[in-house]
């Protein structure tokens, strides 16, 4: 079974899946959404999470530097309480302080253009976020 990283946001999710040992987390894709139409990707996420046997997901939770939880914070709630009903599968909020800020720093020194880090922001920081609970586990 693999585990399944989400960065979810406003306009688009990140995706990351583990190999099968559970070890490595690599970028999928990133699914483009609209909160504000109630477009959340969830029928392209069931494809995914049926495709690749996907045991469990891990979504990133984007916590105030104080630890508190704000507007987005409480969305990544929502979208994994819908995540876990929708499709039975156990869903883990990680703490995602600082991930797309460092996927954006690897970017910058791997001189990826502006344009190119739009394109793979998201599925880096849902990498990153992955690979944080990974490698706790192991």
């Amino acid at each position: 079974m693999r585990t399944m990283g989400l960065d979810v946001g406003s306009k688009t999710v990140g995706i990351a899946l583990s190999d099968e040992l559970g070890w490595t987390a690599q970028g999928l894709k990133t699914l483009k959404i609209n909160e504000e139409e109630n477009l959340f990707g969830f029928d392209e996420i069931g494809k995914i999470i049926k495709e690749h046997q996907v045991g469990k997901i891990v979504v990133g939770l984007p916590k105030n530097m104080n630890g508190t939880i704000g507007p987005r914070g409480e969305a990544s709630q929502t979208y994994a309480r819908e995540l876990e009903s929708r499709f039975g599968v156990p869903v883990i909020l990680w703490d995602e302080r600082l991930t797309t800020i460092a996927a954006e720093r690897v970017l910058l020194e791997a001189d990826v253009s502006r344009k190119k880090r739009k394109k793979v922001i998201d599925k880096m920081a849902a990498v990153m976020i992955l690979q944080g609970y990974l490698n706790s586990q192991n």
